[in-house]
C-alpha cells in the first residue's frame, strides 16, 4: 500500500477544488469515483459572486466566466428584483453555465496540479485509527485494491457512502418531490436577468446560459410522480405558462430530468480523520442555486487546513472546518428552504402577502443589498474571537496593492500579509503594500482575514504561528 498524504473520495467540484488545493500545497493526494467517465449531465448551473472570486484567487475566473452568461440580478414574482449590481466584487452576476464547464475546469486544474484522479473505482470500506485511514475498494476490473492515507475526504455527493461507513446520520427531511429540470431553447425568450414566479399549483425558474439556450426548473404541485418517470414535454409547456403566463416559445428541449429536494446536515463535518464536504455534508433546496456553490467553498476551506496540519500545524486547526463551515451549511439549508416555501405557498392571502413583502423589502436598498450579499456570499463571514479586530473572519476585499490586485496576489496558494502603505515589509512571509488608506491584514489562503491591526506591531507572527506552526502541548492551538 502506498501512503498517500489525503485520499477524496468523489470527482465532483467539491473534491477536485480540494484536490488541487492540497496538490498545489505538495501534498500527495489520490481522487477516487466510482464512474468510469465525467458526468455529461449539469444538475447546477449558477456560480455566485463569492466562488468567482475563490476561482479568481487560483487563476481560473476569467476562464469560467467566458463559458457562460453573466445575470445581474434576479426578477421575480410581481415585479420584486434581486440586485447583484451593486455587490462590491469584481462580480456583481450571478454565472450561468452548466455544471459540466465548472466540473471540466476544476478536474484540469486538480490534475495540472499532480493529483492523482481514479475513475471507476467503488469504495467498499473506509477504516481509521490512531496511524491513519484505509480506503477499500475495487477498480473497473474488479481488482480489490487498499489506499492508507493520513487523512480522507468523503465528497461523494448526497448518497455519500462514506458518510455511511464512518456512521454519521443524516438528519433531516424530504421538502419537494417531482420538480422538472430541463435545457431548453426558448423563441421568445425573457431578458437576461435570471427570472422566476410562483403561482398557486406550482413555479417556474428560467435562467439564461447564453446563444439562446436556458435552464428551467419548474414544479407542477398537481403531478407528482416518481423521480425515475419521464418529464413530458406538454407538461413542462403546461407548468411554465401556468407559472409565468407565456411558455416562451418552447422550443427544443435538449435535456430533462426529475428530481425530490431534501434539507439534511450531518451533525459533524469531521470524524477523526475523515471529513465530509459538499452534498456528502449538506443537501437543501435548489432555491438560490447554493449546492455546488457551498461544496467548493468547504473544500477551499478545508484544504489549506489540510495542507498546515500534514505540514506540522497543530490538529486542532482541523476541528476549525466543522466549526466555520457546519453554521454556513446550516444557513444555506434555512435560507433556501425558506425561499422554497414562500415559492409554494398556498392561500391566496399569503401569496398576496408574500408579493407586497418581498417586493417592498428587496426594493429597500439596505435590505436588498444585504439579501444579495447573503445570495452570493459576498457576506459570509466566520467571526472572531473576543479582543480581536472586527475584520477578522470577513471576506477579504479585492484591494489594489503594489503588486496588482490582492486576489492576483493570492495565487501563490499561502498567507498574505497586506502592510499599510509606508510601512516596512517582512521578509519571512508572502507580503505586499496596500496602495489605499486602512490596516494591515493578515489573510488566510481562502480570502478570509485572520489578523488587522499595526503591521509593526508584529502581532500577525503570533497569527499566523496559531494557524500553521507545530505546537507545543498545544499552547499555540487555534480555538473551533
Amino acid at each position: 500500500m502506498k501512503h498517500i498524504d489525503v485520499v477524496v473520495i468523489g470527482a465532483g467540484p467539491t473534491g477536485c477544488t480540494l484536490a488541487a488545493e492540497l496538490a498545489t500545497a505538495g501534498r500527495s493526494v489520490t481522487v477516487l469515483d466510482k464512474r468510469p467517465a465525467p458526468s455529461t449531465l449539469s444538475r447546477a448551473f449558477g456560480v455566485h459572486a463569492r466562488t468567482l472570486e475563490l476561482l479568481d484567487a487560483r487563476g481560473l475566473s476569467d476562464q469560467l466566466v467566458a463559458t457562460g452568461a453573466p445575470s445581474p440580478g434576479l426578477k421575480l414574482w410581481h415585479g420584486a428584483a434581486l440586485n447583484l449590481g451593486r455587490l462590491n466584487s469584481r462580480f456583481p452576476f450571478v454565472l450561468v453555465t452548466p455544471q459540466r464547464n465548472v466540473d471540466a475546469l476544476l478536474e484540469a486544474r486538480a490534475r495540472e496540479r499532480g493529483a492523482d484522479i481514479v475513475r471507476g473505482f467503488t469504495v467498499t470500506g473506509v477504516d481509521q485509527d490512531r496511524d491513519g485511514v484505509r480506503v477499500r475498494g475495487h477498480d473497473g476490473s474488479g481488482e480489490d485494491v487498499t489506499f492508507h492515507a493520513t487523512y480522507a475526504v468523503g465528497a461523494d455527493g448526497a448518497h455519500s457512502a462514506v458518510r455511511t461507513m464512518i456512521g454519521q446520520p443524516f438528519p433531516g427531511q424530504a421538502v419537494l418531490r417531482s420538480i422538472m429540470l430541463a435545457d431548453v431553447e426558448l423563441a421568445n425568450p425573457p431578458d437576461n436577468l435570471v427570472t422566476v414566479n410562483a403561482v398557486r399549483d406550482g413555479f417556474a425558474f428560467i435562467a439564461p446560459y447564453g446563444d439562446n439556450l436556458f435552464r428551467v426548473i419548474a414544479w407542477n404541485r398537481r403531478h407528482q410522480v416518481d423521480d425515475s418517470a419521464p418529464v413530458d414535454r406538454e407538461e413542462l409547456r403546461a407548468t411554465i405558462r401556468t407559472a409565468m403566463g407565456t411558455d416562451y416559445g418552447l422550443g427544443d428541449v435538449r435535456w430533462q430530468s426529475r428530481f425530490h429536494s431534501d434539507e439534511r446536515q450531518v451533525p459533524q463535518y469531521r470524524t477523526g480523520r475523515v471529513f465530509l464536504a459538499g452534498d456528502a455534508a449538506h443537501v437543501h433546496s435548489p432555491a438560490g442555486g447554493q449546492g455546488m456553490n457551498t461544496g467548493i467553498q468547504d473544500a477551499v476551506n478545508l484544504g489549506w487546513k489540510l495542507a498546515a496540519v500534514l505540514g506540522g500545524a497543530d490538529e486542532s486547526v482541523l476541528d476549525t472546518y466543522h466549526s466555520e463551515r457546519h453554521p454556513v451549511g446550516r444557513l444555506v439549508l434555512r435560507s433556501s428552504g425558506a425561499t422554497m416555501r414562500m415559492m409554494t405557498v398556498r392561500p391566496w392571502i399569503l401569496r398576496k402577502l408574500r408579493n407586497v413583502a418581498v417586493s417592498a423589502l428587496l426594493g429597500f436598498p439596505p435590505i436588498g443589498d444585504a439579501v444579495a450579499r447573503m445570495f452570493s456570499g459576498i457576506g459570509i463571514g466566520y467571526g472572531h474571537r473576543t479582543g480581536e479586530n472586527a475584520l477578522v473572519g470577513r471576506r477579504v476585499e479585492d484591494l489594489p496593492t503594489d503588486a496588482g490586485r490582492l486576489y492576483e496576489v493570492m495565487r501563490s496558494g499561502g498567507f498574505v500579509l497586506v502592510t499599510e502603505p509606508g510601512a516596512p515589509v517582512p521578509g519571512e512571509i508572502h507580503a505586499v503594500t496596500r496602495t489605499g488608506a486602512g490596516p494591515a491584514l493578515l489573510v488566510r489562503p481562502d480570502g478570509y482575514i485572520a489578523w488587522a491591526g499595526d503591521s509593526t506591531s508584529g502581532e500577525w507572527r503570533g497569527v499566523l504561528d496559531r494557524w500553521t506552526a507545530r505546537t507545543s502541548n498545544g499552547a499555540h492551538a487555534v480555538s473551533p
